[in-house]
């Protein structure tokens, strides 16, 4: 059986190995936050894009391009989000 000393020394024995990584410059870690706004900033670009095509201020190209980065952003996040929720249900079944 285990005791509550077993679990409690378990727990802290793992816990470096599910703590986030302390050191910025390994190039590995995502801050979610940055990438959030990088997604914001490519939709606002596509936004003003959009809109200098209407106003006949922006090429038809650069139109094109701005439609295919923020559909690919798009694509990304829509990825990113499938595999948070697939996780969360993978979890949810595992037996307590």
């Amino acid at each position: 059986m285990i005791s509550t000393l077993n679990a409690a020394s378990a727990y802290s024995s793992a816990r470096p190995a599910i703590a986030p990584m302390q050191d910025a410059g390994s190039g590995d870690r995502v801050d979610i936050g940055t990438a959030a706004q990088e997604f914001a900033e490519q939709m606002q670009q596509f936004d003003q894009a959009a809109t200098g095509a209407l106003t006949g201020s922006t090429g038809t190209h650069e139109l094109v391009q701005a439609i295919a980065q923020s559909q690919l952003a798009m694509e990304t996040v829509v990825a990113v989000r499938n595999k948070i929720v697939e996780s969360y249900q993978e979890i949810l079944r595992m037996p307590v």
